[in-house]
């Protein structure tokens, strides 16, 4: 049976979530669902009854920088009741939901500032052939890079003898906190846009970290984790004018410290664009890959 997702139904699908995804991401079922709580869909239970199992969910959301896009944010189906038409059902009445209010497209890919993912991690086998068949045209492929948070990994090497580099040319690195949100954000928003405004104040207010770099008592860089996921580290951004320095990496790793700190012993870097200085910095390696997807309504 296939029935409108509700709050009723967020801890039945942290259930599925669990017992559905790769480790890493089961892990991290609760967060995911929250992060997705404006998510609109449906979900599959087992019967004919609404109160029933829940095996399967889709949920979607309208693309925040073209709204005329959906974005299928989540499509989880347990592997018992899988090769049973339930993913062609949900994505069904997710598009019809999307159609319905004048959206033209749909696209499985990241939709900040709440993306769990930037797309289908290629080990979700079944989900890559699912959407195929129902249409869906593989357009981008992105990745992600790992960081090791184990005790003498480079990630967590020391960060001292930089920000002593740094303060003796008029760089300061901390720690942010809300107090520096009124600041940041305007920032964040001229230079990066406004979804990374919207991670790093979620970071800040408390479901991670964020440090900064400050000249002359203003904001010249920032670096955050959390904002989505909890071992997920990013945004981060340096303004032109400050390029050069080392701070990206400084930040990078007070960052990485702090997952350590909170138990977390693999950090995911997602979305990667540089990857030499994510491995010079981090010793991160690229290791999840996502297929990107889009179709036409």
């Amino acid at each position: 049976m296939i029935t409108p997702y509700e709050p009723q139904h967020r801890a039945a699908v942290v259930d599925l979530l669990g017992r559905s995804l790769l480790a890493e991401d089961a892990a991290e079922a609760a967060d995911i669902v929250a992060l997705l709580a404006g998510s609109a869909g449906f979900v599959a239970v087992d019967g004919d009854v609404p109160d029933g199992d829940v095996v399967g969910v889709a949920l979607a959301s309208p693309g925040r920088k073209d709204p005329t896009v959906g974005h299928l944010d989540l499509l989880v189906v347990d592997p018992a009741f899988r090769r049973q038409g339930l993913a062609r059902e949900l994505v069904g009445a997710v598009e019809e939901q999307l159609r319905a209010r004048g959206l033209t497209a749909v696209r499985v890919a990241g939709n900040p500032p709440t993306h769990a993912w930037p797309g289908v991690d290629v080990r979700y086998t079944p989900a890559v052939c699912a959407l195929t068949a129902l249409g869906y045209a593989h357009d981008r492929t992105a990745w992600n890079m790992t960081a090791d948070l184990a005790e003498g990994s480079p990630a967590l090497r020391e960060t001292r003898t930089a920000q002593e580099r740094l303060a003796a040319a008029h760089v300061v690195v901390r720690a942010a906190t809300p107090d520096d949100l009124p600041e940041l954000r305007p920032l964040i928003a001229a230079e990066w846009g406004p979804a990374w405004v919207a991670e790093v104040e979620r970071a800040v207010g408390g479901s991670g970290g964020c440090h900064l770099a400050i000249r002359d008592g203003q904001p010249i860089a920032f670096a955050a984790w959390g904002g989505c996921r909890p071992s997920w580290f990013g945004p981060m951004g340096t303004l032109p004018a400050a390029a050069g320095l080392g701070i990206g990496g400084v930040l990078l790793r007070r960052c990485l410290r702090d997952q350590a700190d909170r138990g977390i012993t693999r950090a995911q870097i997602g979305w990667v664009g540089p990857v030499p200085f994510y491995s010079g910095a981090a010793g991160a390696v690229i290791e999840r890959v996502f297929f990107l997807f889009h179709k036409m309504l």
